[in-house]
């Protein structure tokens, strides 16, 4: 994108469709169904998994920054429901991704030697170490290159903690274990973002991976899905009984439109029969007065 269009776009995004008289060039408006209400709420799937692993392609309704910014100046006004249709677009969206979590668990089952009960709790133990030391690594590394160092430090401190913890655990799942089945790799799958995770996985591809786009996107769209819905059925309620409301209004303006035509139809069909009964009483007078004046011409010839 050029640098015009980076400017055009920041400022269709401040001052909407209209700010430079500009309204024929969108066919549409914010409120129209092509238009997705997720992004006008800063939380479509299809933006924020944009050039991960799971892209999902673009979005198939519109996306516009003039709308979203038409929108945020007309919710200022009057409420629009939208985020009851993003949250139904954002559960539709984590059941599916939910499902083919449970989908590649179960494959993981079918295809990974099975361990006992005490060898896979022990497993688990250094996976969930190995995860903590990896998400904490991201958020040094976050922290470091916002110029927080001492906040990093500090997080860094616990990270050698935690790998001290994860040393420990490794040692008793080895000794639970004949070296051949601990030498090959068990898998777990994130339950954040469905991503395979490996219990030899070493901590910068941990960090990779729970600092990542892909990660880092699901977070942010399950946050906003949780955010959603504690007022989900609140919101629901309250939309259903406005929808109602527009539905009788408009009911009530169809029904004043027909009693209006109706009365409109009989006032022009009474102009009617009476300029119909002016015409003939006009007509029958003067085909008296046509008949007077053929008698008087008679009288006068004899």
């Amino acid at each position: 994108m050029s640098a015009h269009d980076q400017m055009r776009a920041m400022l269709d995004q401040l001052m909407g469709t209209g700010r430079n008289g500009e309204t024929s060039r969108y066919q549409v408006q914010f409120n129209d169904p092509k238009v997705c209400k997720s992004f006008l709420l800063y939380c479509c799937p299809h933006d924020i998994l944009a050039s991960t692993r799971m892209d999902i392609g673009e979005c198939p309704k519109i996306h516009d920054n003039a709308l979203r910014a038409d929108f945020e100046k007309a919710q200022q006004k009057f409420d629009h429901y939208y985020d009851v249709d993003a949250t139904e677009h954002l559960q539709a969206f984590i059941s599916d991704c939910d499902r083919r979590t449970e989908a590649a668990r179960k494959r993981l089952l079918e295809t990974q030697e099975e361990l006992t009960a005490e060898v896979a709790e022990k497993a688990n133990a250094v996976h969930e170490l190995a995860e903590k030391i990896g998400q904490t690594l991201a958020k040094a590394e976050e922290l470091g290159a916002q110029g927080l160092v001492d906040e990093s430090l500090k997080l860094m401190g616990e990270i050698e903690d935690l790998r001290k913890k994860k040393s420990e655990a490794e040692d008793t799942y080895r000794n639970s274990m004949p070296v051949s089945s601990y030498q090959q790799q068990k898998l777990r799958v994130c339950d954040v973002c469905s991503a395979y995770l490996g219990i030899h996985d070493n901590d910068r591809r941990l960090a990779d991976h729970f600092g990542g786009k892909l990660h880092l996107g699901f977070i942010k769209i399950r946050e906003k899905l949780s955010e959603l819905e504690k007022n989900y059925e609140e919101r629901h309620e309250a939309r259903r009984k406005f929808d109602e409301q527009e539905r009788y209004k408009r009911d009530d303006k169809r029904s004043h439109r027909s009693r209006s035509g109706d009365r409109n139809e009989r006032h022009r069909r009474s102009r009617s029969r009476s300029r119909h009964s002016r015409h003939r009483s006009r007509s029958r007078s003067r085909s008296r007065t046509h008949k007077h004046d053929r008698r008087d011409r008679d009288r006068r010839r004899y």
